[in-house]
């Protein structure tokens, strides 16, 4: 595996839902893992909860999934406008390939529809071009998903990945928020390799050293 990694999340906890597990796995390998999350979606809050709660939330998130706090980013773009800011995205991705160095980004698949993740994904794949890139399964999201690589998690992997996805109470009510569903997802993933629980990626670009 690679030993540093830099997960690209549109909006916190789309670095969990997508390849949470992998996460837990990769630092339980001694991997450096960093996470940039670009927007904590502010406007999308309800009116009797913090504005910052997912803020709070994806620290709690990331801290229990084994990410020191030093390697957590937050940017603070509004939900639903990435496309209108390009090319400042751009530029702070390649300023994170610079302060990070990865040799692997997870990011959103190509085929994410979502508007802000699909402008995370192309600028992603411009600042990082020359690096392995896989990106990782949101099936809300992806009218198609090629699953042409896939990550072996264990039990203690995908529980990780739900201990840490239960730190957002303010997205408990999402339809795809809860353990069966995780835990099904993982089951169906590891059954198309043959073991009991893995994540799937689209193979972006894979650098062999």
């Amino acid at each position: 595996m690679k030993k540093r990694v830099l997960v690209l999340a549109p909006h916190t906890d789309d670095g969990e839902f997508g390849c949470g597990g992998t996460i837990a796995k990769l630092i339980a390998e001694q991997t450096e893992v960093f996470y940039a999350a670009f927007s904590v979606c502010e406007l999308s809050i309800p009116s009797h909860l913090p504005k910052n709660i997912l803020e709070t939330e994806v620290k709690n998130a990331t801290s229990v999934l084994g990410i020191r706090n030093e390697n957590l980013k937050i940017f603070h773009y509004e939900v639903r406008t990435f496309q209108s800011f390009r090319q400042q995205i751009l530029d702070d991705l390649v300023n994170l390939k610079t302060e990070t160095r990865p040799d692997l980004v997870l990011m959103p698949s190509p085929h994410d529809i979502h508007q802000d993740h699909s402008t995370i994904g192309l600028e992603g794949i411009r600042a990082f071009k020359q690096i392995s890139i896989l990106g990782y399964e949101l099936p809300w999201n992806n009218l198609t998903f090629h699953t042409q690589s896939f990550v072996f998690l264990k039990e203690e992997h995908l529980n990780k990945k739900i201990e840490a996805l239960r730190c957002y109470e303010s997205q408990s009510d999402r339809v795809y928020a809860n353990e069966s569903f995780i835990r099904s997802l993982a089951i169906t993933r590891g059954t198309q390799i043959g073991v009991p629980y893995a994540e799937a990626f689209e193979v972006i670009r894979w650098i062999i050293e």
